[in-house]
């Protein structure tokens, strides 16, 4: 996978702790395990053993692009990990190696092209405009995470999915559960279970509707062959949670933008640039508490100039990737002028985020709002560092974002 001469020797395993770590500050253990080398040994919280880590950009590429290494291969294995249950169940793409991962992403595609997302665009600025001004009526202090940052992304992907609205405070709370590693094994279980059950009838019920949703087309998808009934509930399931992630990542933006007036200011000055201002800022967020998925190498394979023995775990960080300085200049820099951006924060390979058009158009979306609907005078209720930020969540993110003007 590189030039670099094999060897035998292996580095150390080293433990990662389940950090809350504050704001956008970047993990100090990832920080030290990228200056040990460009794949280390790792060992998390919960499951059994160790993985490898590897954390350079290129060599994080080409694990990602390479089916020598399986997704499908960690359901079955009890890879050492953040969390303390274990999120897959039957159709789980994220869990899925080609050909069934290709045959799995075709049935809800079409929702996510260019073409699709853009069909949302403006009922989704409608329902981020109601939402806005309710605050503004409302008048401050307001909570720019409660009011917005939770009620938006969750409007925007049920829409996409066909939730209903009369659902979809319950959708979110089986996510942030199935998505805490703070709230028990039990909790997190009985969520996973009941979001499953959930979706099992509402595809069930989208048979038939000709509708251009997700679960339609699931359905669709069903009657066609294509997919089973019983994967049907989990690639449901996982493009809703993925959907909620947009609650943190743009969370994570919009404290920045916060904190950072001059970055704020430069955007309300030319917002011809905000899309930009978008890349570099999910370049520079930390997305996760730790690391993401793993895969699991179906041979041996070199990595970095060692050997990575079938059966062992892989992890690649993308927050690691996008700060290498031997692609990004000046890494720690918040830099909107930053050209090329080829940033991995939607990943790469198969599996990079069928999302990742909609999940731009939230984040720029709210952006906007905030810069363009919210008097210049908008800042943070609090000091920076008594920001609440999520404990024990799989995904990094404000908590509360109190706001006054």
């Amino acid at each position: 996978m590189t030039a670099e001469t094999t060897t035998d020797t292996r580095p150390p395993v080293r433990f990662w702790p389940a950090l809350d770590l504050h704001g956008v500050d970047f993990s100090p253990v990832l920080r030290s395990l990228m200056h040990e080398g460009p794949i280390t040994r790792i060992q998390l919280p919960n499951g059994t053993g160790w993985a490898w880590l590897v954390t350079r950009y290129e060599d994080v590429k080409a694990v990602t692009n390479d089916d020598r290494f399986s997704r499908e291969r960690v359901v079955e294995a009890d890879v050492t990990r953040l969390a303390p249950h274990f999120i897959p169940v039957p159709g789980a793409v994220g869990f899925a190696d080609p050909p069934d991962h290709t045959r799995l992403r075709r049935a809800v595609a079409p929702a996510f092209t260019r073409k699709g997302v853009e069909r949302v665009r403006e009922r989704a600025r409608a329902r981020l405009d109601e939402l806005v001004d309710g605050v503004l009526a409302d008048g401050p202090p307001a909570d720019l995470t409660e009011r917005l940052l939770m009620p938006f992304p969750l409007a925007v992907i049920s829409e996409v999915m066909g939730v209903p609205a009369k659902d979809q405070q319950a959708v979110h709370d089986w996510t942030y559960d199935i998505l805490s590693s703070s709230k028990g094994v039990d909790r997190s279980e009985r969520a996973k279970h009941e979001m499953a059950a959930f979706f099992k009838q509402l595809i069930a019920d989208r048979r038939g509707s000709g509708e251009e949703d997700v679960c339609s087309s699931i359905a669709a998808a069903i009657d066609s062959g294509d997919i089973s009934a019983e994967e049907s509930t989990g690639l449901a399931m996982l493009i809703q949670i993925g959907g909620e992630a947009v609650t943190n990542n743009s969370g994570n933006m919009l404290y920045i933008l916060l904190t950072h007036p001059e970055h704020a200011e430069r955007l309300r000055r030319e917002p011809e640039i905000r899309p930009r201002a978008v890349d570099e800022l999910l370049r520079y967020i930390p997305h996760h508490a730790a690391v993401g998925l793993s895969r699991v190498a179906k041979e041996d394979v070199e990595v970095c100039g060692v050997t990575v023995k079938a059966g062992e775990a892989v992890y690649n960080s993308y927050t690691a990737a996008n700060r290498d300085p031997d692609v990004f200049a000046e890494p720690e820099k918040i830099d909107f002028d930053r050209t090329p951006n080829p940033h991995l924060a939607f990943g790469h390979g198969p599996h990079y985020c069928v999302g990742s058009l909609l999940a731009r158009l939230e984040s720029e979306l709210l952006i906007g709002a905030l810069l363009d609907r919210f008097p210049a005078s908008l800042r943070l209720a609090m000091a920076p560092e008594d920001v609440p930020f999520r404990k024990g969540a799989l995904i990094r993110g404000p908590a509360a974002l109190p706001v006054t003007w």
